[in-house]
């Protein structure tokens, strides 16, 4: 073996080099979150990441001695949406307690550069994909659901007598310990498919989803079961003002999860086994809606 002699001044300059990538490293690490991969992507709620310059970034609250999280999401920077957000109900998150916040506010977790203001969006509501409902077990958790990363542009109609309906489906049945060990959600817009771009109150372009997607997966006495739900995003359904749509638009919106993802690109529920995973996906939608409903 050859050892090669280096200069002092050759090795001052590999040790500035290995401490100034460490240091990037590290301060991405924080910004982005990557620190939580190995913790969270495991998870089965967590869709396939896809990575590149799609963000990873969780957020959690202390509870007691355990850290708890609220929600998790993959974020575009160039669509200023995220692909999607996921979270659970299970016996420390399905409790209700806190109220709500209204405690707007960019995402801390975000770099500055795609921070997008969390003033309302021109013409569009705020509408929560992880909704604020969704997160009652702790006041600093749905204080995180008001994050404008967790939001998406959405027409009034739609988001206030609309997706309403499906929201307090998903919240119905993850608060119910009979129907549900635990549920697993993944909720999202269409970054792909759009109704073209709404300006944010800090002056960015975010993208309006044309559809909007519920993936849900039940865990019940050691037997899994998914279903999911595919919505076009628009605001003549013929619901506004106290007229609300009923539970029945939900069961007619279901799909399977193989359907959700020919339409939306996602890998949802990879992290069950594989042979699994395709029989649950693929089930009867029929015999899913026995379950379901």
């Amino acid at each position: 073996m050859k050892f090669i002699n280096l200069s002092p001044l050759l090795l001052l300059f590999v040790a500035v080099a290995l401490l100034s990538s460490c240091s990037k490293d590290n301060d991405s690490n924080i910004i982005f979150s990557h620190v939580d991969l190995g913790k969270y992507e495991s998870r089965l709620e967590v869709p396939k990441l896809t990575g590149g310059d799609n963000l990873f970034i969780q957020h959690s609250v202390k509870i007691g001695n355990d850290s708890v999280m609220t929600y998790c999401l993959e974020y575009n920077p160039a669509k200023n949406h995220s692909r999607w957000v996921a979270f659970r109900f299970d016996g420390k998150t399905r409790d209700l307690g806190s109220g709500r916040t209204n405690a707007w506010a960019d995402d801390p977790k975000l770099p500055k550069k795609y921070q997008i203001g969390y003033g309302a969006f021109s013409r569009y509501t705020r509408g929560h994909l992880c909704a604020s409902y969704d997160r009652q077990y702790n006041t600093e958790a749905n204080r995180q659901t008001f994050y404008m990363s967790n939001m998406s542009p959405q027409q009034y109609d739609f988001n206030s007598n609309y997706w309403t309906a499906f929201e307090n489906y998903v919240q119905d049945i993850g608060r119910d310990a009979t129907f549900a060990d635990t549920l697993y959600v993944v909720k999202g817009g269409t970054i792909d498919q759009t109704l073209g771009t709404v300006k944010s109150s800090g002056g960015k372009s975010v993208v309006i989803p044309k559809y909007y997607f519920i993936a849900l997966l039940r865990f019940k006495a050691g037997e899994y079961s998914a279903i999911g739900f595919w919505v076009e995003h628009k605001d003549d359904y013929g619901y506004s003002g106290n007229n609300y749509a009923p539970r029945s638009v939900v069961s007619n919106k279901a799909v399977t999860i193989d359907f959700l993802e020919s339409k939306t690109g996602i890998d949802f529920f990879h992290n069950l086994p594989d042979q699994k995973e395709s029989a649950i996906e693929a089930e009867d939608i029929e015999t899913l809606k026995d379950i379901w409903f």
